[in-house]
């Protein structure tokens, strides 16, 4: 495909560029094609890393006027893949990280390249936080874009409910600042609507008190007090403040010298949380959870606040295969039990996992339709990580992950960031029908031509 530009335009292009263009005989081409998900290997004609607004600015047009397929790469963590194409352009914010907080309005802008470690960075300086990724490697962009589940889900609500402003370049070459007072539709769209409209240059947050310290850790059970740990989680989180949340994740023991050797590679349950409160305040909220059985080991404990976002980066490393699928869900109760400990028991390798995050608090308490993000409603969200460490295996984790979500019934409403693949019936799933119809609107203004596909998508009118 770049022949067919030809070396006058690509040249042309990579005059107007700050940053760089990168073809495929070029020497990082292959580093610089690479995405976390290892699932993906696709073979971009042009990969372009922006240096800044201006080189978005230029490579949004260019992809406009040849036609090419745009992705748009922020921390490129996309399960999909989305964030890379075969034969057109990767868009790579990666070289966009600056953060800067303003601890008087208690805000934060951070570029849309920025990673979660480089958020919490600046904003614990000043003993302020969002709602961020649970791995810190995570990009801001995306995660935000699909909504944003973290440890402050339930004191803070979403990422993108902290989300107060965005600069964003449309597919007709507009750079726009979306808020309350400007664009505010598009402001609404994109608190959950996805990477549709745009591309989100910079993310203006709201920020809370956090930290530095919280109480926070995991606790570690055996597999086979799987049921018993489920019933005892649902009593628990029943009466949990907005301070606290938790996740239980049903997973295998890693090699780690916090655990017992005689448990490595054994079936455990892992029940995680982060107390944001008062630390001292921590043991007593955070004790029912940590005596829902036997305890193998107890790591609960005032830590940093960024030593708990950063605990999981090393369990979660580059390069293998990764499908995450979700369902929300309103109880635990002996239905959902039963459909967990099933996929449990036929979990297809040690790499996969089954989360269970409890939710409510805040995130809950946002009005139905005051954003985009389309579930708010149920208590609970199963995501679902089927991984593998090669191709090998890979079909298999997918199935039984779509096998998990799928006996929670067919019905159950999906998390746009934990939806494994291109889906238009799952990306409608995920949404009431006035707001998918209200995204399809906003849709038509911003992106009538659908420029920006290579996402879990919201097709406009045109498109039917």
């Amino acid at each position: 495909m770049t022949n067919t530009l030809g070396e006058a335009t690509l040249g042309e292009l990579a005059q107007a560029l700050r940053g760089e263009l990168i073809r495929p005989e070029d020497p990082g081409y292959d580093d610089a094609r690479s995405i976390w998900n290892g699932a993906h290997d696709r073979r971009p004609a042009l990969i372009v890393r922006c240096y800044g607004v201006a080189d978005v600015l230029k490579t949004v047009e260019f992809a406009r006027s040849e036609g090419l397929p745009l992705a748009i790469r922020g921390g490129g963590h996309s399960i999909p893949g989305f964030s890379t194409v075969d034969q057109g352009i990767v868009l790579d914010l990666a070289p966009m990280r600056g953060v800067r907080v303003d601890p008087a309005r208690r805000t934060v802008t951070a570029q849309g390249g920025s990673l979660w470690s480089d958020v919490d960075a600046e904003t614990q300086a000043f003993g302020l936080a969002v709602t961020g990724g649970l791995v810190s490697t995570t990009g801001i962009a995306g995660f935000t874009l699909g909504g944003g589940i973290g440890w402050l889900v339930r004191r803070c609500g979403l990422t993108s409910d902290n989300l107060v402003g965005a600069d964003i370049v449309t597919a007709d070459g507009r750079y726009l600042h979306a808020s309350e007072d400007e664009h505010a539709e598009l402001l609404w769209a994109l608190r959950g609507g996805g990477g549709n409209f745009g591309v989100v240059t910079s993310f203006e947050f709201r920020l809370h008190e956090v930290g530095p310290t919280v109480f926070a850790g995991p606790v570690f059970y055996r597999g086979e007090d799987a049921e018993r740990v489920l019933r005892g989680f649902r009593t628990a989180t029943s009466g949990a403040p907005d301070e606290l949340s938790m996740v239980l994740n049903m997973t295998t023991a890693p090699p780690a010298p916090f655990l017992p050797e005689e448990i490595h590679g054994k079936p455990v349950v892992a029940v995680l949380g982060m107390w944001s409160g008062r630390p001292e305040d921590g043991d007593a909220v955070t004790r029912p959870f940590r005596e829902l059985a036997p305890a193998v080991v107890d790591l609960f404990g005032p830590v940093p606040y960024t030593g708990m976002q950063t605990m999981l980066d090393a369990l979660y490393p580059r390069g293998m295969h990764n499908y995450f699928r979700s369902a929300f869900f309103s109880d635990v109760g002996n239905t959902t039990i039963k459909a967990l400990t099933n996929a449990y028991a036929h979990m297809p390798n040690p790499f996969s996992e089954l989360h269970v995050h409890h939710l409510g608090g805040a995130m809950g308490r946002v009005p139905a339709g005051a954003t985009a993000f389309g579930t708010r409603d149920q208590e609970f969200i199963l995501n679902v990580v089927a991984r593998s460490a090669t191709a090998d295996g890979y079909p298999a984790a997918v199935e039984w992950a779509r096998a998990a979500t799928g006996a929670l019934g067919p019905d159950a409403a999906a998390y746009v960031n934990f939806t494994g693949e291109a889906s238009e019936d799952r990306v409608q799933a995920a949404y009431p029908k006035d707001t998918y119809e209200r995204l399809v609107a906003v849709k038509d203004r911003y992106d009538p031509t659908n420029l920006f596909r290579l996402n879990q998508n919201i097709r406009p009118s045109a498109s039917h």
